[in-house]
């Protein structure tokens, strides 16, 4: 964790440009990148790139930023150049693939159960679009299950977090041994312990529901790619020459 490497260099001032951009147009930015559900009229097919390049506030920038950065470098150097920006925007899609497929399961399982409650298409199409509905259907849908169903509909995800997930992942494979001091644990703890710590924080509330304005899911998403990856790398020992 020295040097900032050119490839992270640029991807973080992407990030920051993107950043900036959010700052000057507003609303119709997080529109037009961030990720949203595909059957969602906001839904364009770039978003599953564009998202890893948007940010929700300062903080989620900065420790994304910071993370790329302390997690990345090494692993650029190890890996260069090519074969480092594979994984890091493999990881990223992978991690828009779980998040898509969560957010299906909760949407149609919603709408099925809204379905059955006696509601039809319109009706629930009214419900996905504007979030209101008649409180007497909470007879029969649990209010949870709305929830679900219109978060997942509406509620886009942005950020660099899925692809940092699978930097994590990989630097905890290839440098296991190496301690890591944080500031909210002022004690060294290996990275194989730390990583996989806070990857079932995120299984943990994922599987829970509990609402926390973060996309628990495209973290695991980012973290199962990224494993794939570098433990395959890692277990052939991937020609690196192949990505020059």
């Amino acid at each position: 964790m020295g040097r900032v490497t050119e490839t992270i260099k640029v991807l973080i001032v992407l990030n920051v440009l993107f950043f900036i951009g959010t700052l000057v147009i507003g609303d119709v930015a997080y529109r037009l990148f961030a990720l949203y559900y595909f059957e969602n009229p906001n839904f364009q097919y770039w978003q599953p790139l564009t998202h890893m390049f948007m940010h929700g506030g300062f903080m989620h920038i900065l420790f994304n930023m910071y993370a790329l950065w302390a997690f990345g470098s090494p692993l650029e150097i190890r890996w260069g150049r090519n074969k480092f920006l594979f994984f890091y925007f493999s990881a990223g899609l992978g991690a828009a693939l779980i998040h898509t497929l969560v957010n299906y399961y909760h949407v149609h399982t919603g709408m099925e159960a809204l379905m059955a409650a006696g509601l039809d298409k319109t009706s629930i199409l009214d419900f996905l679009n504007s979030g209101s509905y008649d409180t007497r259907i909470l007879n029969s849908v649990p209010i949870e299950v709305l929830h679900q169903t219109y978060d997942g509909f509406n509620t886009p995800a942005v950020g660099a977090s899925g692809a940092i997930y699978g930097v994590l992942v990989a630097f905890g494979i290839m440098f296991p041994n190496i301690e890591l001091m944080l500031i909210f644990l002022p004690i060294p703890i290996k990275a194989k312990y730390f990583i996989p710590a806070i990857i079932l924080g995120d299984l943990i509330f994922g599987l829970s529901g509990t609402p926390s304005g973060v996309a628990h899911w495209a973290h695991i998403g980012g973290a199962l790619f990224g494993f794939i990856m570098a433990w395959y790398w890692k277990k052939n020992s991937f020609d690196n020459h192949r990505w020059n």
